[in-house]
């Protein structure tokens, strides 16, 4: 499966904040082995997701988006995704219950822009917020799926991790283990540890496809990573230790500050 991911919110586009939920999913699409070769960010208008999501359609076979299935008018993400897939927006019984009883707890009555939260495409998996208001879904159809989010981290990563559990991790067959050899600075070890002769010292175990071997400038000094994928996670990383074993000897192991699984 190729998955492509939306981020949804002005507040994005405008630099506000930063966009940590698509490096949080990225990442785990990855751990996953499910391949992401592109991620947009659009503003909360409804048109220029349509337009985000055609293009997202001819080259992925699922979006996740984040953000805009808030209460306000500009929290729009969901009632466009059920126009786009052609499903009927119906009450979760359950999104509504936990509204409800959040409203009583703070001690105000439950008005329409935030019932409206509890609307969900027909036919769709409901995925419950334990941490905010908004639930997200998983809609499937005509073989393009969708996984829509919150945009607030706090309730994203869980809701991802539930997603991940009742749908995405069905989606693959491999699975990806990377260790990260990070190096001492330039400064404090002097040029061998630069990105360039690094690069160098590891010659054509950089041409490897399975496991792969990357370079990274980093500010506090280079990064080399090295990656495989197998079906399991052990297998990943019996197939990675040669590897990795070749890279730490090429490098040499006084230029190594530290060797951690990602």
């Amino acid at each position: 499966m190729v998955v492509e991911i939306i981020s949804v919110g002005t507040e994005l586009l405008m630099g506000s904040i930063v966009n940590t939920n698509a490096q949080y999913i990225a990442r785990h699409l990855a751990h996953m082995g499910l391949d992401a070769y592109y991620q947009t960010v659009v503003g909360d208008n409804p048109e220029r997701l349509r337009a985000a999501l055609d293009i997202a359609y001819t080259r992925a076979d699922c979006v996740i988006t984040t953000g805009g299935l808030g209460p306000t008018k500009d929290d729009l993400t969901k009632e466009m995704l059920i126009s786009y897939f052609g499903a009927a927006p119906v009450e979760d019984a359950e999104a509504l219950r936990r509204l409800e009883a959040r409203a009583a707890k703070r001690g105000i009555a439950l008005t329409e822009s935030m019932r409206k939260q509890a609307t969900v495409p027909s036919g769709a998996i409901v995925l419950q917020n334990d941490h905010g208001t908004a639930p997200g879904v998983i809609i499937e159809k005509d073989g393009r799926a969708c996984i829509m989010l919150p945009g607030p981290p706090k309730e994203m990563k869980p809701m991802f991790e539930t997603a991940c559990d009742v749908f995405l991790r069905g989606k693959s067959d491999k699975v990806f283990v990377s260790m990260n050899i990070k190096l001492y600075s330039m400064a404090e070890k002097g040029l061998p540890v630069g990105e360039s002769p690094v690069a160098d010292r590891l010659g054509a175990l950089v041409d490897g496809e399975n496991p792969s071997v990357a370079t990274y400038a980093k500010e506090d000094g280079c990064l080399v990573r090295v990656t495989a994928a197998a079906p399991t996670r052990e297998e990943a990383r019996t197939l990675l230790a040669p590897t990795l074993a070749a890279a730490r000897e090429a490098i040499g192991e006084e230029y190594i500050r530290s060797v951690e699984e990602d």
